[in-house]
C-alpha cells in the first residue's frame, strides 16, 4: 500500500476518477454509496498504515492562527460583498436577514459535517500519503488545490472552481505550517460560512 506506483493509482481513482464521475448524471444512491466507501477507506489508511494520531496537539499556535485568518477574512469580505453587490445586491445577506434559523442551522451542519471530512480527505490524508510523489512542494501544494477545485467540478461553474483552488491554496498553506487538521477545518468553515452569509451560497449548494 504504500508504493509509488499504488499510491499514485490510489490518488488518481480518489481524486480524480471519482470526483469526475459525480459530475456526470448516474443513481444518486450509487454516488452516495461510493462517497461513503471512499470516505471509510481514506480513515482506515490514515489509522492503519499512516499511524495517524488524531489527538488535538497541545502546541498550537492559537494566537498567530486567529491573526492571519482574521486578516484573510476581512479581504475575503470586502471582495465578495462587492462581488455581491455588483452582481446579484438582491442575495446580499438575504439569509440572514430573512431566514436566521436556517441560516444558523445550515452553518452548523457545514461546519461539522461538511468541513471536517473534506479537509481530512484533501489537507490530511493527501499530505500525509502523497508527499513523496513530488519533488517540488510548491507543485504539491499547486497540485492539492486542483484537485480540491475538481472536487466541486459537479457544480457546474466556472467561478465555483475558480474560487474552491484559491481556498485550496490557502488550506494547503495553513495545513502545510500547522499540521493541524483542526485549524484547517476551522478557517474552511469560517470562510465557507462568509460566502453563504455574504449571499454566495446557492452556487456553491447551500439551500437557500
Amino acid at each position: 500500500m504504500n508504493s509509488i506506483i499504488y499510491k499514485s493509482l490510489e490518488l488518481f481513482i480518489i481524486f480524480i476518477l471519482i470526483p469526475t464521475s459525480f459530475a456526470i448524471s448516474y443513481s444518486p444512491w450509487l454516488k452516495f454509496g461510493i462517497g461513503v466507501f471512499g470516505f471509510i477507506y481514506v480513515i482506515y489508511i490514515l489509522l492503519k498504515v499512516e499511524n495517524l494520531n488524531f489527538k488535538i496537539s497541545k502546541y498550537l499556535n492559537w494566537k498567530s492562527f486567529w491573526k492571519s485568518t482574521a486578516v484573510k477574512l476581512v479581504l475575503i469580505a470586502i471582495l465578495t460583498t462587492l462581488f455581491v453587490w455588483f452582481t446579484d445586491r438582491e442575495s446580499l445577506f438575504i439569509v440572514m436577514l430573512n431566514k436566521p434559523i436556517k441560516w444558523f442551522a445550515i452553518l452548523f451542519f457545514y461546519s461539522f459535517f461538511s468541513v471536517y471530512p473534506q479537509e481530512l480527505i484533501y489537507r490530511t490524508f493527501y499530505f500525509k500519503r502523497y508527499n513523496n510523489l513530488f519533488k517540488s512542494e510548491w507543485l504539491f501544494i499547486f497540485v492539492n488545490a486542483i484537485l480540491f477545485a475538481l472536487a466541486h467540478l459537479f457544480f457546474g461553474s466556472v467561478l465555483v472552481l475558480i474560487l474552491t483552488f484559491l481556498g485550496g491554496l490557502l488550506f494547503s498553506f495553513t495545513y502545510k505550517n500547522t499540521q493541524s487538521t483542526l485549524l484547517v477545518s476551522i478557517e474552511h468553515a469560517i470562510y465557507g460560512c462568509w460566502l453563504f452569509t455574504v449571499g454566495m451560497g446557492e452556487m456553491l449548494g447551500f439551500p437557500i
